[in-house]
This record gives C-alpha cells, structure tokens and sequence, in this order.
C-alpha cells in the first residue's frame, strides 16, 4: 500500500486531506508541524510528502531542505501545499527539491491528479534504476571473471614456468619473469582495490553523515597532491615509455573542497584512462586551473576518443570496444571518478572527437589563496 505523509498544521484542513487519501485506499501518515513531519518521515519513509509551507517550529521549506539531505528520503516525491504561490516561492521550493506546488484553497481531484503523476513518475525512476542494476549487474558478471582470469592466468604461467625452468635460467631472463609476476599481481591488487572503493563509494554517497563528514575536508595545495600520484603512479604501472607523453600545467595556490587521498584517486584515474586509450608519442595534458570560480581538473588526450553514445553510457563495469583493442582494466575509473564528484559536490564532463581527441574535466568546490 502506498503511504503518504501529510504536513499541514491547520487541523480541519488536514482532516479533509486525510479523508480523501484514505478514500483512495492511502496509507495516511499525518502531522501538525514541520518538525513531527521530519520525524515521521525518517521514521516510516513514505512513498511521498504534502506539505504544507507556513507552518510553526520548522516552515515547509525546512522540512524539505532537512529531508534533501538525508539519502534514503532524497528522491520521495514532495508537494507543497500553500495559500500563497508567487513565481519567487515556486522557484525557493523547486530550487531545494520540491516536486510540485498546489495552491490552496484545492479540489479533490487536483489533489489526486498531482499525487497521481509525481508517483507516476517516481515509478519511471524505480524502473529505470531497476533497469540500470540489472544492467550494471550483466556487465559485473561478464567483466569480472574476464578481469580476474587475465593477471591470475599471468602470475601462473609465470610462476609455473619458474619452477619448471628456473634451473637453465640467466639472472637476466629470471628477472625479466620475476618483473612479469609484480605486474600482473600490481594489477590484479588494483583491480580489486577499485572493485571495493566502488562499492564502498556507492554506501557513503548514502549516508548523510558520513558524507557531511567528508565534504568538510580540503587539500591546501592540489598540484602538489596531483603530481606526486600522477609521479606514483606511472612508476607503479612501468610506464616509463609514456613520461615524455605527460605535461603537467597545474596551477599554483588553491585550497579544494575534497579528501587529499580522493584527489589523488581521480587525478590518477584520469590519466590512467588517458594512456590507456591512446599510444605511445600522443600527448596527455593534466591541466589544473580556474573554472570560473572552481577549481577544474583537467586532463587531454590525442587517442581513440569516444563517441556521443559512449559518453553518455559511462557506467561501471562497462568498456567500448573491447573485441576491437582487447584493452585491459575493468572499465571502473570515470565511475569512480562519478561518484566521488557526487559525494564532493564536484563535476565530471567529457568531451570528445572519435579519432582525435577526448578532454575530461573534473570541477571542485575551491578557493584561490594567491600564488
């Protein structure tokens, strides 16, 4: 049964509304003011909220500013209920979330006909998120097996043909497969490192205090933070043949809104994305900036470039083209980068010509100190 929670302070008003949901066979949920509303709905999470805007203890708009906040209630379908509508308070109420507006005094059957399309249209959302699990669990089932075969296959060859040979073998050939086992085991501990920081990037973006917590958290200094992983990681990965390829352009003196380890993941993640789908001799640009007024990482590429299609369809666990280049990693890095943008407020944008070029942007919340 659907539940619906009704804010309204005015008790005859309120009534009435209660009278006409329960006629249509509503689970009704009802409270006198803002406050017992954030509590009821924290408590059951309805399936949507009338509320009313003026109202004693906490107003409408901070009942809603308050529900926004928390994740499990951040999509449930909120409608305002006031006796005043001027375009400045539609807009107040559309900025902070809210979904609809009636203007009292209501009829019946608007009332009806503005629950009926907000959950019409929730129910579109569940449907096509539901669609988006199943597809995100196809590509998880299809790519996994593959990602984790590829470097363990690696480390047992090599390790097998060790104990078979390690007799006729010269230091250097031993190295050389020694050198071969670190690098396939670098990449598998990669691999699943990057499995776990997803999932556990997908628990927080839902947990209103843990990413509070987070989004207070600021890195003095991001050139420095980049650099050192982008330094970091191009020794972890021996890729030595594309250090003449980077050019760093970071500029200097800005404090950003986001965790020094999380810089460093997306900083690194993008240029890994950059080497990977271009080759040796093409340029990679990492580009650190001013935005307007945020801060932007950038990072530019010479290589395969991606199509509209594809720009559209990055998710996890998904690669374009992969019977074509065969190239290798689980297609997890601009996921990541997603998600830690959503969890600190940033912006990921692509942009790209097939065949030419593709350009990342990453924008955060900062501010310029002065160089």
């Amino acid at each position: 049964m659907t539940t619906i929670l009704v804010i309204e302070d005015a008790p005859d008003v309120r009534e009435i509304i209660i009278d006409i949901l329960e006629a249509e066979q509503f689970e009704v949920l009802d409270a006198p003011n803002g406050q017992v509303g954030i509590d009821l709905a924290i408590a059951h999470r309805p399936d949507l909220i009338l509320c009313d805007v003026m109202m004693p203890e906490v107003d409408g708009y901070g009942v809603l500013t308050t529900l926004r906040d928390r994740a499990e209630l951040a999509t449930v379908p909120f409608i305002f209920l006031t006796a005043k509508a001027t375009k400045a308070d539609r807009r107040q109420g559309m900025e902070l979330g809210a979904d609809d507006f009636l203007t009292k005094p209501f009829t019946r059957t608007e009332l009806l006909g503005a629950i009926a399309t907000r959950l019409q249209k929730q129910a579109a959302i569940t449907q096509r998120a539901e669609q988006k699990l199943d597809e995100l669990r196809s590509s998880i089932a299809l790519s996994l097996p593959h990602e984790l075969r590829t470097p363990l296959n690696g480390i047992i060859a090599t390790s097998q043909l060790l104990k078979d040979m390690w007799e006729d073998l010269d230091p250097a050939d031993l190295m050389e497969l020694l050198n071969d086992i670190h690098t396939s085991g670098h990449r598998l501990y990669r691999l699943i490192q990057n499995f776990l920081l997803y999932a556990e990037l997908e628990l927080i973006v839902r947990d209103g205090e843990r990413r509070s917590a987070l989004q207070r958290l600021t890195v003095d200094g991001p050139e420095g933070v980049i650099s050192q992983a982008i330094a970091a990681h191009m020794q972890q990965q021996r890729q030595s043949d594309r250090e003449g390829d980077v050019e760093l352009l970071l500029e200097p003196g800005w404090r950003v809104q986001i965790s020094d380890s999380a810089l460093a993941k997306v900083a690194t993640e993008l240029l890994d994305n950059a080497l990977k789908f271009s080759t040796v001799g093409q340029p990679v640009q990492v580009i650190g900036r001013a935005l307007g007024d945020h801060y932007g990482l950038i990072v530019c590429d010479r290589g395969r470039g991606m199509t509209p299609d594809q720009i559209e369809n990055v998710g996890a666990y998904q690669q374009f083209d992969r019977r074509l280049y065969e190239q290798q990693g689980s297609g997890l890095g601009l996921s990541i980068v997603q998600q830690m943008m959503k969890l600190y407020g940033g912006t990921l944008a692509i942009e790209s010509v097939p065949g030419e070029w593709t350009r990342v942007t990453v924008t955060l919340r900062g501010q310029f100190l002065g160089g």
